[in-house]
């Protein structure tokens, strides 16, 4: 897919960050789109953002974690729509806090909408793309599918699952040469509210020997955050017309990628060496 003109395109989690900026991108090329979010004002305040530009857009409060209102609003798309041809499964949360103190709840949740989220997306829309002959899925992982890193066990967790679901799905979409294709997207440091509305708890400062309390650690983990979600989103759509398998955005996402790479098992101990420098 080299333009995104006269197409259609799904945008979970389109309130804020990554979403609206891609929201916005395509609605300049003229990319008519379907928005969902829990987060009703924030879909609304992008809605109006977009329609400015000519498009059209429906919107609709969509918990992702919930597999019938996924695939209820899969079908409404195309109702209000006449088809679709791209589905981003960019919803997300994040989760701060050891194994041990971690709640089962906990691990259910990020789950339910970090995992169960794109796999919805992803099933729900897989049937209505094949029908374009030019669909593409494109599914939200993160720097931390790439590497973990103590106290996110969850996130990890959830986006390590979120790139081994979609290079599996790439791989059976290329031996079906249906017209559709996957990309994975592990974005580094997003100026997004993630951090900000994520669930942390006291066991990390206590295992990490940080000083203060989660919300200050919250406003220093965000002072790393140095792309913009505007680039993000626009290196998100020139991966779409590459038909790149994955894409990484930023630097410390490309930096972790080759550490991973080449030290596999040491770079655990850097992090944790890191860890307790940054805490003295």
């Amino acid at each position: 897919m080299k333009k995104f003109n006269h197409k259609v395109a799904a945008i979970t989690g389109a309130a804020s960050g990554i979403g609206r900026a891609l929201a916005l991108n395509l609605a300049r090329e003229q990319c008519d789109l379907a928005l969902s979010d829990v987060n009703e004002v924030g879909l609304q305040e992008t809605a109006e953002q977009v329609r400015a530009l000519g498009v059209k857009v429906t919107t609709t409060k969509v918990n992702v974690a919930d597999r019938a209102a996924m695939h209820a609003w899969a079908d409404q798309v195309v109702k209000d729509h006449g088809k679709v041809n791209l589905i981003f499964n960019n919803a997300g949360v994040a989760l701060g806090n050891t194994v041990e103190d971690a709640s089962y709840e906990d691990y259910e949740w990020i789950m339910g909408i970090n995992l169960w989220g794109v796999i919805h997306g992803t099933k729900a829309f897989l049937p209505y793309l094949k029908q374009t002959g030019d669909g593409h899925v494109i599914n939200v992982s993160s720097i931390f599918g790439l590497f973990s890193q103590p106290t996110q066990s969850g996130y990890n967790m959830t986006k390590f699952a979120v790139r081994g679901f979609t290079e599996s799905l790439r791989q059976e979409l290329d031996l079906e040469n249906c017209g559709v294709s996957a990309t994975c997207v592990h974005p580094g440091g997003i100026k997004t509210n993630i951090a900000k509305n994520a669930r942390m708890d006291d066991s990390v400062l206590k295992l990490t020997g940080g000083k203060g309390s989660t919300e200050k650690m919250t406003q220093q983990f965000e002072q790393m955050f140095v792309t913009t979600p505007d680039k993000a989103a626009q290196v998100i759509l020139n991966a779409v017309r590459r038909n790149a398998r994955r894409v990484l955005i930023g630097n410390d996402a490309k930096a972790t990628d080759v550490m991973q790479r080449l030290l596999p098992q040491v770079y655990q101990k850097l992090v944790t060496t890191s860890f307790k420098l940054a805490n003295r």
